[in-house]
């Protein structure tokens, strides 16, 4: 994990405060340019042409004085110096941004070592309208009222949009929303009960601390079993649900009604599955496509490129065969079946990667299941359930050669890429929006200040005397009122899907492990050839140097020197 601070270059006492400068530039954001290296090793260099001055300031801070209000005047001289190049390095890093078309590598991978890519349907192939979720929102609210006999006062509850986001944890005993790091404490300020966030204090006293223990935490997939009082939401489907539960929890406190929480996370779970599984949601969805299914042409683009460059392909969804040969003929078109070689329906992942005793059943066009035993997978038919074991013996198709895509971390990807050696994608539709977000001028300003900040204070705590330590504890509140700022600029309830305020989610956590590569949407292939191969950056570890050849200024001016020597002999 990279380094929350990097401690700008006017406090190092090193002589490399150009390299490092450049590799703060780099590491801010770590992510992927539209690079024009020459011109930002040029504005970098620019910008800390006044380095020996800053430097002569850290140096006559961190030596020995008697004189307190000396020391504590130089304090804050450097934090003036600081601020002040930050603000010109920020006008550098905003005129460069991310393309949130990129295709992310957490590993090293190949395209021209793939030769079948197989997909999911829902939210991978086929991308829903915010319709969707208000649809099921109001079936599964509906559901609790009539089928679990709860108040008719649940109407007036309507979908919020932008309420919640996609890897929550839920206490169900506490019946608690909130979201939990990496390193599985709960980001403070994230917590809410109902619709209305819980006070740190509260957390702090119900949990003895904010750190959440492994054995109440969510199982392998993510699911409140055996013992485990968590739940984490993973799929993009579970935002219903999450704001149900948050509505009814919030009528039954506003109306001072005693409940148990267990139950009522046990009925909402039960009404949303029975949007699905009982086929409402996929009859609404048929009978008007046109309102939920978001047209995808770049979908059939990079189905029509990988079968023109005669890649083999798989469709793998839990889906019934009606709603997803509805949807992939608004998308595709009537012949869409031809361009899969196997294509598997109700397939109840994740138990279709871990069950061997269910069999493949072939369907007819008509959805009629037929009984004779599955010798072979043939292209153009359409088969359910089965299991992957199954698929692996009569397809031959194991290892490294197949990538996978799926937007579900867990029922997609995790059993694939831990059990089966097969590389895999994730779909994450919410990177779009974020990466759009931090390329905001709001976004570089503050994320750069307070990257500054927190390296100043680490360098200055050293002082230890009355005065320094108030100058320093300054600072450490100034911190602390910006960190809110990182999670309302994403969502004013729970911020970043990717990060707290400076650590992995579990959320991240997870997609780092089980994912290969992840991208916005499968239509980012369109943007690399099928000889592309995508490497992770390699980000410093916490004890090696943060700084790397290919960030030095002497490598970006060879760069841009290689660059203008292959145009002019053009």
């Amino acid at each position: 994990m990279v380094p929350l601070s990097l401690p700008l270059s006017t406090l190092l006492k090193h002589r490399d405060c150009l390299q490092k400068a450049t590799v703060f530039y780099n590491v801010l954001h770590q992510r992927p340019w539209k690079r024009d290296f020459g011109a930002v090793s040029a504005g970098v260099g620019q910008l800390l042409s006044h380095q020996p001055t800053a430097k002569n300031y850290a140096a006559s801070v961190c030596s020995s004085s008697s004189d307190g209000r000396d020391t504590t005047d130089k304090l804050w001289s450097v934090y003036h110096e600081t601020k002040r190049q930050t603000e010109d390095l920020i006008q550098v890093i905003s005129t460069n941004s991310v393309n949130p078309d990129t295709i992310f590598a957490n590993n090293e991978m190949s395209l021209r070592d793939i030769e079948i890519y197989g997909f999911d349907y829902d939210y991978t192939l086929a991308f829903y309208s915010s319709h969707l979720h208000t649809l099921i929102f109001n079936i599964a609210r509906d559901i609790l009222i009539s089928k679990h006999r709860y108040p008719e006062g649940l109407r007036k509850y309507e979908y919020i949009p932008n309420f919640a986001v996609r890897g929550l944890h839920y206490d169900v005993q506490k019946a608690l929303l909130m979201k939990i790091d990496a390193f599985h404490y709960i980001q403070l300020g994230t917590v809410y009960r109902g619709l209305n966030p819980v006070p740190d204090e509260e957390v702090i006293a119900m949990y003895e601390g904010s750190h959440v223990p492994l054995e109440i935490m969510s199982d392998f997939y993510g699911k409140s079993t055996h013992g485990h009082t968590m739940k984490q939401f993973m799929d993009i489907f579970s935002l219903p649900e999450m704001t149900l539960l948050s509505c009814v929890n919030d009528f039954f406190m506003r109306h001072n009604i005693d409940y148990e929480p267990v139950h009522l996370y046990k009925d909402v779970k039960e009404a949303i599955r029975d949007v699905h599984v009982k086929g409402i949601m996929y009859r609404a969805v048929e009978a008007d496509i046109e309102k939920y299914v978001c047209y995808g042409e770049q979908s059939h683009a990079v189905l029509k490129k990988l079968s023109e460059h005669g890649k083999k392909m798989f469709l793998i969804t839990n889906s019934p065969f009606d709603f997803v040969n509805r949807g992939m003929t608004y998308i595709v078109g009537k012949d869409w079946r031809e361009l899969f070689d196997v294509v598997i329906v109700q397939a109840d992942k994740p138990s279709f990667f871990n069950d061997r005793r269910k069999p493949f059943r072939r369907v007819t066009d008509k959805g009629a299941l037929l009984w004779d035993r599955i010798h072979r997978l043939d292209k153009g038919q359409i088969y359910k359930q089965g299991n992957l074991y199954e698929f692996l013996r009569l397809t031959g198709w194991r290892g490294s050669k197949v990538l996978y895509f799926g937007d579900h971390i867990y029922s997609d990807l995790a059993d694939l890429t831990l059990k089966h050696g097969w590389r895999t994608g994730a779909i994450i539709p919410e990177l779009r929006k974020e990466i759009k977000i931090m390329n905001t001028e709001q976004y570089v300003h503050v994320m750069t200040w307070l990257q500054s900040l927190t390296g100043l204070i680490e360098q200055m705590q050293v002082h230890r005397d009355p005065a320094s330590q108030a100058v320093v504890d300054e600072w450490i509140r100034e911190r602390e009122a910006m960190k809110p700022q990182t999670k309302d600029i994403f969502n004013a309830q729970f911020g970043s899907l990717f990060r707290t305020y400076h650590n992995p989610t579990y959320f991240s956590r997870r997609l780092s492990r089980f994912a290969d590569i992840y991208m916005a949407s499968i239509s980012c292939l369109l943007n690399y050839d099928l000889q592309h191969t995508f490497f992770p950056r390699r980000t410093p570890l916490q004890h090696e140097s943060p700084f790397w050849p290919e960030y030095s200024p002497a490598g970006l001016n060879v760069s841009s020197r290689l660059h203008r020597s292959k145009a002019e002999s053009d």
